[in-house]
């Protein structure tokens, strides 16, 4: 694999930038912690380019997953445990919205359970992250119909299981 330059980087940065800053937001919920989340990302990347292979789009959210867990992890850590920061990454079982997040990962599972892996990515991309059709089927190197008829295929299936 050839070495990453500015140029590279650049289009690196402006191709997934904005995916890795949303991810980096849901997760952190602070513009911040965000923002240096989403440069520790690509560094990361950039650092250990020469054990990747591939730079797509779900090794950056991958990544962007994964730094910004391992910085609550270090925060809690420094700071000691935070009920109030627990009870919302963990919602309380018995509080109706822990119920209905325990039966929403349940239904999420049941659906991607038999399902290709490029089907989580794609309803990702999609519903969490906001992309268009068009931006989620470059994104995963497919037709926008591709793209289409699998999230009409996901939704049907998760429409029976209700």
């Amino acid at each position: 694999m050839k070495k990453v330059t500015h140029a590279d980087f650049g289009e690196l940065y402006l191709k997934f930038g904005p995916m890795v800053l949303r991810r980096c937001r849901f997760i952190l919920k602070d513009e911040e912690k965000a923002l240096d989340a989403m440069q520790d990302v690509f560094l990361r990347i950039i650092e250990s380019q020469t054990k990747i292979e591939n730079l797509c789009a779900s090794l950056f959210y991958v990544t962007a997953t994964r730094v910004c867990l391992n910085k609550i992890r270090s925060d809690k850590l420094r700071s000691g445990p935070d009920l109030e920061v627990f009870s919302e990454i963990i919602p309380d079982k018995f509080s109706e919205e822990g119920r209905e997040k325990i039966e929403a990962d349940m239904v999420l599972e049941k659906i991607f359970e038999y399902r290709d892996s490029k089907d989580r990515l794609i309803s990702t991309l999609h519903f969490v992250d906001g992309l268009t059709l068009e931006e989620t089927a470059c994104e995963v190197k497919m037709s926008v119909s591709g793209v289409r008829k699998r999230i009409r295929e996901l939704q049907s299936f998760a429409r029976r299981l209700k």
